[in-house]
């Protein structure tokens, strides 16, 4: 549709109408400034003494003609693009207008003669911030509605003086689209013909300081690739093929079952792909080395790469970088139909201060706090949510739900927890007021996070929820009816430093560190626990894992496969960043992503990175035919220390038991130096035991101290020859 001005006459050898009654001028300003909360009132058929008075708003056009039982009828200019006349009508008819521009002319349906086209349940269950299903309300919705094809456009913006639809249908001018008000719910409303899919748009907001901009659809479901910022009309037309995964994915709760993740940020696995081409490559390589599950850095639509994702803008719409919402839910289900499982990256603590996106949406705090001191996250220079608002709370509970329901994602890893709990995070005394009871927690993030995690269990059975959360919260995984936050998982952030804290210690200087390796088993069953070595932890000067080794090249590999040995055994699931799998010595870097050329048999990395990457291989299988290592987690039944404080040998020793009582024995000799004779206790009536896994076989990398044969255990006890810098599993021979 053409918005131009021209001096153009009028077509002629057309009727015209009777003039109309002339708007109430303050009406008539409110509805050309953008600031009218009711424009169907004034725009459309309406009956009045004498007929049916019609009226359209067309800004640039030439000409507008009424159209109905085949005769057009043209209306007057009032200026300012308003057209208008009077019918000698009783009712008002079908109509359409055609509306004349200087490049041609189209007869449209005229937006003003249609009723909402979003009902009243939905409103209330939108004011109450209880609409479970919000992306079917609010947003861009292709739909036939009254017999006639388009889109339903509705926003929340409960401040605004009024919000119009712009567009590349309108060259981004909002004037023709004035949107209705749907009283206190602050939803505004406009069906528009003939606007279909791959559209796109904006909100063009005025405030009630009279300001006015554009704004991307916070519930737009696709968008345009950064840097633009519109929204895109779009509907799924995916058929998915992972039925037998969804029906089946909940049959063994999490925490009795094998979890172990491979963390990826999609943009630069293999730098260029896009969803629909990392789905011929990654399921592949996620199954062959034995993960569980993936877990993706935030898929969410980002402006910024060098955030990872962690900088949303879009809630509902992935990231189109790398192609569109159907091209995703392509990747979901072809990691799905290889047996894996998808979690996603969620970030509802905060957002960014992009003018065009949700700060300050309507012109007022909407989605952030009022109060300065709430709103602003001093580390990240963004805007906190405001959890205490049910509209805000309901938008972030319903996007939970939108990602497990529309793209089978099967757990949501919420990111900084911590951030969100506590009132005083980050902030200086005077920088923070305290709760109701005097308190530094935050009372309305602790009720959203309760209210998420029992929304999303209740409406996506088999889905895990995660928290990355760094302090001692009581309760982060107890249920919500227990007081608890409700999380499935936990992410170990003690487990993580303190290991890696050790480890990075030259072996002389280990014993002096030893209680960082045991500490954890103290608080070991406090929360269900995921075990991260995340991209957080190889980045920013960290170094990657291989490289906070010391030693020599030969020594760093060999702590780290050790160490890798140490996590996969240790009580909670596992969780490895992209490039660690194989000892990638440099940082990871978003720009380039894992050094794939060092697994190039060219390159002679066969014992160097290729043999770190069959260990994580063998690793996961092992684990997966295990139970012992995944089946009690979370009781302490299920471990044991047989060597807890051999500090001087650097050395750690303990059992994992399944639920049946059969038991895996873990060794770790975390000293460059080979320990003959090494006597271990073993559970009575085993008497043969076998090594299942050696981190020091030749295979890997290692010096190939191994034992093929059983060994034999003598007086409740077995005596071992721990290689150096290893980590050995056995289980007892059957029978």
């Amino acid at each position: 549709m053409a918005l131009r001005d021209t001096s153009l006459p009028e077509p002629s050898g057309v009727a015209r109408c009777a003039p109309a009654p002339p708007l109430d001028p303050a009406d008539r300003g409110r509805l050309l400034a953008g600031a009218h909360h009711d424009p169907h009132a004034l725009l459309g058929a309406h009956p009045v003494a004498g007929g049916i008075v019609f009226r359209a708003l067309r800004p640039f056009a030439r000409a507008v003609c009424v159209v109905t039982d085949g005769e057009r009828m043209r209306l007057a200019s009032e200026g300012d693009g308003l057209f208008s006349g009077l019918l000698p009508l009783d009712t008002i008819p079908d109509y359409t207008l055609v509306v004349s521009y200087a490049d041609g002319e189209q007869e449209v349906h005229d937006p003003y003669r249609f009723l909402p086209a979003l009902g009243d349940t939905d409103l209330h269950l939108i004011r109450e911030g209880r609409h479970e299903q919000l992306w079917k309300a609010l947003g861009a919705e292709p739909m036939t509605h009254e017999g006639v094809t388009g889109t339903r456009f509705t926003v929340w913006a409960p401040n605004a003086q009024g919000v119009r639809v712009a567009g590349e249908f309108t060259f981004w001018d909002g004037q023709a689209f004035p949107m209705r008000s749907l009283g206190a719910s602050g939803v505004w409303e406009l069906f528009l013909p003939g606007i279909g899919e791959g559209t796109r748009y904006k909100f063009e907001i005025t405030s009630r300081h009279g300001g006015r901009f554009l704004k991307a659809d916070p519930m737009a479901r696709r968008a345009e690739v950064p840097p633009d910022t519109a929204s895109i009309v779009t509907s799924s037309r995916y058929e998915w093929g992972d039925h037998d995964w969804m029906a089946h994915r909940g049959d063994t709760p999490v925490h009795v079952a094998p979890f172990s993740v491979y963390e990826v940020h999609l943009p630069s696995w293999r730098p260029g792909l896009t969803y629909r081409q990392l789905a011929d490559e990654l399921p592949s390589y996620v199954r062959d080395l034995g993960f569980t599950h993936v877990e993706l850095m935030p898929v969410a639509q980002h402006p910024f790469s060098g955030s990872w994702g962690y900088q949303v803008t879009g809630f509902y719409a992935p990231t189109s970088r790398l192609g569109t919402p159907d091209d995703f839910k392509y990747l979901v289900d072809a990691l799905h139909r290889a047996g894996i499982g998808v979690i996603m990256d969620w970030v509802p603590a905060h957002f960014p201060k992009d003018d065009w996106a949700l700060a300050r949406f309507d012109g007022d705090p909407l989605y952030e706090p009022g109060d300065d001191r709430r709103a602003e996250h001093p580390d990240w220079g963004t805007y906190e949510f405001d959890f205490g608002r049910v509209e805000v709370r309901n938008f972030l509970v319903a996007n939970a739900v939108y990602w497990c329901e529309e793209f089978h994602i099967d757990g949501l890893r919420v990111d900084a927890v911590a951030s969100m709990l506590y009132l005083d995070y980050s902030r200086d005394s005077g920088q923070w007021s305290p709760n109701v009871f005097g308190g530094r927690e935050d009372l309305d993030a602790v009720a959203f996070l309760q209210e998420m995690n029992a929304t999303v269990y209740r409406r996506a059975p088999g889905v895990v929820t995660i928290a990355e959360e760094s302090t001692a919260w009581d309760g982060v995984t107890r249920p919500t009816d227990s007081g608890g936050l409700g999380f499935g998982l936990k992410w170990n952030m003690g487990w993580m430093h303190d290991s890696l804290g050790y480890i990075s210690h030259e072996p002389v200087h280990r014993k002096y560190h030893h209680n960082e390796m045991t500490f954890s088993m103290v608080y070991a069953y406090s929360e269900n626990y995921v075990l991260p070595i995340s991209h957080d932890e190889v980045v920013h000067g960290k170094q990657a894992l291989v490289s906070k080794m010391p030693g020599d090249w030969w020594q760093q590999r060999a702590n780290h496969r050790a160490y890798l040995g140490f996590m996969w055994a240790h009580p909670g699931k596992q969780l490895l960043f992209m490039g660690q799998e194989f000892a990638q010595g440099a940082e990871w870097s978003e720009s380039h992503g894992p050094d794939w050329w060092l697994l190039d048999p060219a390159y002679g990395a066969e014992a160097d990175h290729r043999g770190v990457r069959d260990l994580v291989r063998d690793l996961n299988t092992a684990y997966r035919a295990t139970p012992a290592l995944w089946q009690r987690d979370t009781d302490p039944g299920g471990f044991r220390w047989v060597i807890g404080d051999a500090a001087e040998d650097n050395v750690f020793a303990f059992l994992r038991f399944d639920a049946a009582g059969s038991p895996l024995l873990a060794v770790s000799n975390l000293s460059p130096v080979v320990r003959d004779d090494y006597r271990l206790t073993v559970p009575d009536g085993l008497p043969l035991w076998q090594e299942c896994l050696n981190t020091d076989a030749a295979r890997y990398g290692g010096g190939d101290i191994v034992r093929r044969d059983p060994v034999k255990a003598e007086d409740g006890a077995l005596r071992l020859t721990l290689p150096p810098l290893a980590t050995v599993w056995l289980v007892p021979v059957p029978g």
